[in-house]
């Protein structure tokens, strides 16, 4: 991190939502779980093969259709996995849609609420999620505590997900027509290299990476950050500790 950059003098936080405010490895593997057990494989797989698994064919299915909304995709990769696993059984469609289903469940990091609820009386909070409106409401509503945000802009608003820098400039046109924040003031804040880190700085955002250690999706070979914490309470407490 440079040392002349300071958190407090940007206006808006960006988000990513699942992997960086919620813990959706946790909450995708409670989510396999009873397409495992049916196959008698709940045990035969390390976490980390069947996250590997998922993260791949998440992204190569976003890449074929950008238009699809997030629980359906889910529910389109479900059997996917199946066959990449070579599970005996697949999954029915009613399965299928049970685990599309399953976001607005997935936990919330420890840290999260208290963190966004400290910096909130200091920024403007806007999420730029690759889910659709409904599956994030449900988020908001239950794992998020209900949460005011600023602005929510899902991968179904915009027709594209992240890593698409189609999604960040949408989300800096809004920010600017709504709120009058240009792209100087704004910090991409988010867990994953791969789908927030390297196309925000493709479109000149500075980012801040909530590493979340031991977290396995959205990792790449270079990190790109110009902050860095484990968590979003150290952010918070870096920027009052700058106040």
């Amino acid at each position: 991190m440079a040392t002349t950059l300071k958190l407090s003098n940007y206006r808006l936080l960006c988000f990513d939502v699942y992997g960086t405010l919620v813990d959706w490895e946790t909450g995708i593997l409670t989510a396999l779980k009873p397409l495992l057990e049916a196959n008698d494989a709940a045990a035969k797989f390390s976490n980390e093969h069947l996250l590997t698994v998922y993260h791949e064919l998440e992204a190569a299915q976003q890449a074929e259709t950008p238009s699809m909304p997030y629980s359906q995709l889910l529910a389109t990769v479900h059997p996917q996995i199946a066959a990449r696993l070579n599970l005996a059984r697949a999954p029915s469609p009613k399965e299928s849609e049970a685990f599309g289903q399953s976001v607005g469940s997935w936990p919330a990091f420890p840290d999260t609420v208290e963190a966004l609820r400290r910096l909130q009386k200091h920024y403007k909070l806007v999420v730029l999620s690759n889910v659709d409106r409904e599956s994030f409401a449900a988020t908001n509503a239950g794992p998020l505590a209900g949460v005011p945000f600023d602005l929510v802009i899902t991968a179904q608003d915009v027709g594209t997900y992240k890593p698409d820098p189609g999604n960040f400039e949408h989300m800096l046109r809004r920010v600017e027509a709504e709120f009058g924040v240009t792209p100087d003031q704004v910090i991409q804040t988010a867990q994953s290299q791969f789908h927030d880190h390297h196309p925000a700085k493709k479109v000149g955002l500075r980012s801040s990476w909530i590493v979340r250690p031991g977290a396995i999706m959205g990792n790449r070979g270079e990190e790109l950050y110009d902050w860095k914490f484990d968590t979003l309470g150290e952010m918070a407490d870096a920027l009052e500790k700058e106040q």
